[in-house]
């Protein structure tokens, strides 16, 4: 790659002017949801009777008829084929953190084989399609020679056209019935919930029938210029810089964060917006992050199934919008050294049919002992499954970002802020027959009678905290940029739904031996606040004191990666999932074997294209500076023999230097590439995994130090990749 494209390409992203973005002529609300086929649509399209079967699924997970199918199918394609559809998807989650989808069109024969075509799309085809499931990540489910799979529409998530394909949300499962997606165990997760949290709602308020979880997502991401991404290798195939000196100004001055927008992103973000109305997706916030070029977008919290969808239809939306603005999204957790990666904190809360909410704190006693008991059995389930949360946040991108000195770091802790602190520590040291109450001054006195009303603004806030209380929300900051949030909220919600079973199943066997019921609440609460306070951590959770604090604490400080998947087939998490009936011991282990799967392949790689970068780019340009200086020396040399020292020891100094570094760059991707192919004969996915952590990922330090100390000598002009100070600063 000559530097000549580099320097083009700088050239013409400085050209670039903002894209002229139109406003849609209607209001918000009149086009709002225009391509999904929500309760508006179905209106319109469907019987009543046909929409309380519809709305009897979605609440009761009550199977759809056949006859109902072919009404809902007739009505969807209907309403799909008015907005230009021609085709249609079944749109399901492999376990690739994406999306996946196969188009078939509506036509059909009318009759047998060369009869009329006509357009059709019956109930059959809605509720279930067969796609190869052979070419997925599936653990050694299914094998290539049993390829068979099925797909079934999920009716919780509506239906949505994007350009000429109507796209139906759907499961994905193996011929034998085991679970290949994220969807399916979320919706189990979600559903055992709600039974066991409507169950403990029970003690406080019986009209309770229902409790919802909720997911409001924050999305991180880098814009670069598409000129600029074209001309680095890595960033094209790996999604971040494996190369690269930090540029002299980066985010030290903390001048990016809540900027003024730069007029091109802003019109991507105002683009964006107006698409991402079209599909009911409610962003409401956008702005700059702390790194240059990087920025977040977040919508109004909705229902977890639907917020999942969301975030992964907006992903997708981002990618085509940022195209049309010449830009590039990099969802990659850290795709720049040097400078904040990118998250996506998952604000996590639960929520009753009758309106409330059970983080939040209430007027009433009763309501705010209800506040309390989620909030210690939330502590109760972080505390036993923090091995789980983590490794079902981590992967091998999330990896360079957690323990950084921008992102929660690589031990799961909670953070409640001194207020709740406060309440909790109180009643741990109290007895049931004293009160608590709090007056205007927030002085607190003793008593289970009055659980003290706690005030929203009162909360504290710890960005170094992967599990924080922020008011009536927990807020699950580890999770990365490029990641589902269905795995995080599988975990987290089959935590807690575990969790309260258990903590139901205590209070009711203190009720039978006599307890009343409050009594039997605060007993079982008080036990769990001491056996949980070791995963509470109001401190700096970037310290090196609070990783030697957390290990004597007992909690999970695994960072290798291979290793931290191991939790998830931990006697503790299989009795999770078997309890919570979300997942198969059989499911995990396959899900384990295709995260250590696709963590070797993600590593190997960049580890491939780290050594073609190296021997392909940057030797042969230093080499080629080196020969310049050894020309320039020689001829010093010739001509000032006597002044040699004095004139030329400079060049002849950088030469040796660029000599050395060049050296170290080819010994150690020999090197790396020598441990690869050991690693590549490794059968075991397990095993191979770790060989490539333990003995190719080392590598990569080593040798980005020394390409990142050539890039500050060699010809500025002669550099073929353009660097940090062009990928972050022109926008």
């Amino acid at each position: 790659m000559s530097s000549v494209l580099r320097f083009k390409a700088v050239e013409e992203a400085f050209k670039k002017k903002a894209l002229c973005v139109e406003a849609p002529k209607q209001r918000v609300p009149e086009y709002y949801g225009k391509y999904v086929f929500n309760r508006k649509a179905m209106a319109k399209y469907l019987s009543k009777d046909t929409m309380k079967a519809i709305q009897n699924a979605v609440d009761n997970g009550q199977t759809l008829e056949r006859g109902i199918a072919d009404h809902v199918a007739a009505g969807m394609r209907r309403w799909a084929m008015e907005l230009g559809a021609t085709h249609y998807t079944h749109w399901f989650q492999p376990l690739t953190d994406g999306t996946a989808e196969k188009h078939d069109s509506f036509i059909d024969y009318d009759g047998g084989p060369g009869e009329n075509v006509i357009e059709d799309f019956s109930g059959k085809l809605l509720a279930q399609a067969e796609p190869d499931a052979s070419s997925f990540p599936n653990g050694g489910i299914r094998s290539t020679f049993e390829a068979r799979g099925y797909t079934a529409w999920d009716p919780s998530s509506p239906a949505f056209v994007i350009e000429d394909t109507l796209c139906i949300p759907t499961i994905f499962i193996s011929y034998t019935g085991e679970l290949l997606d994220l969807k399916a165990p979320l919706l189990k997760a979600l559903n055992s919930v709600d039974k066991a949290a409507t169950a403990v709602c029970q003690y406080f308020d019986p009209n309770v029938k229902k409790v919802y979880s909720y997911l409001g997502w924050e999305q991180e991401y880098f814009l670069i210029d598409e000129g600029l991404y074209a001309t680095r290798p890595d960033l094209l195939l790996t999604g971040r810089t494996l190369l690269g000196h930090e540029s002299a100004k980066n985010q030290q001055l903390e001048d990016h964060y809540f900027g003024a927008v730069p007029s091109r992103v802003a019109a991507f973000m105002k683009d964006l917006e107006f698409e991402a109305y079209k599909y009911g997706i409610p962003l409401k916030t956008r702005h700059n992050e702390v790194a240059p070029n990087q920025f977040e977008l977040a919508p109004i919290f909705g229902e977890t199934n639907l917020s999942v969808d969301q975030n992964l239809l907006v992903m997708s939306i981002m990618r085509k919008v940022a195209r049309r603005h010449s830009f590039r999204v990099l969802m990659h957790e850290k795709p720049f050294a040097g400078v904040n990666g990118s998250g996506k904190h998952n604000n996590w809360s639960l929520g009753t049919n009758t309106g409330v909410g059970l983080f939040t704190p209430g007027k009433t006693p009763q309501e705010n002992l209800q506040f309390i008991t989620f909030v210690v059995n939330s502590l109760m389930a972080v505390y036993k499954n923090n091995a789980l949360l983590k490794a079902s946040i981590m992967t091998a991108q999330n990896a360079h970002r957690l323990g950084a000195n921008e992102a929660p770091p690589a031990i799961v802790s909670a953070f409640l802020g001194t207020q709740i602190s406060a309440v909790l520590d109180k009643l741990e040291n109290s007895t049931s027959d004293e009160a608590i109450v709090m007056d205007d001054k927030k002085r607190l006195s003793l008593g289970i009678a009055h659980i003290p009303e706690v005030l929203l603004d009162n909360t504290d806030r710890n960005r170094t905290s992967p599990f924080a209380f922020t008011g009536n929300r927990f807020e699950f900051r580890a999770v990365g940029s490029s990641a589902n949030c269905s795995s995080a909220m599988i975990a987290l919600n089959a935590a807690m739904a575990a969790q309260l079973i258990e903590f139901k199943t205590s209070v009711d066997a203190k009720i039978a031996a006599g307890a009343t019921k409050d009594k039997a609440i605060f007993e079982v609460l008080k036990e769990y606040i001491k056996i949980s306070n070791p995963i509470r951590f109001d401190g700096n959770g970037y310290s090196e004191e609070w990783k030697i604090e957390a290990h004597k604490r007992g909690l999970d400080c695994e960072t290798s990666v291979p290793e931290i998947y191991k939790a998830y087939t931990s006697k503790q998490s299989v009795e999770l999932f078997a309890k919570t009936e979300v997942l198969t011991e059989k499911e995990l282990h396959a899900r384990n074997e295709v995260k250590w799967e696709t963590y070797t392949k993600k590593i190997q790689i960049e580890a491939r294209v780290l050594g073609d970068l190296c021997l392909n780019h940057i030797i042969p340009v230093a080499t080629r500076y080196q020969s310049l200086l050894l020309d320039n020396v020689s001829k010093i040399k010739k001509i000032y023999p006597d002044k040699f020292e004095t004139l030329g020891g400079m060049n002849s100094a950088l030469i040796e230097e660029i000599a050395l570094h060049l050296t170290a760059i080819k010994t150690n991707v020999d090197a790396m590439v020598e441990e690869r192919k050991v690693a590549n004969k490794i059968d075991h996915e397990y095993e191979k995994a770790v060989a490539y952590h333990d003995k190719v990922l080392p590598y990569f330090d080593v040798i980005r130090y020394h390409v990142d100390k050539l890039e500050l000598i060699v010809d500025d002009e002669m550099w073929t990749l353009p660097k940090y100070r062009e990928l972050l600063f022109i926008r």
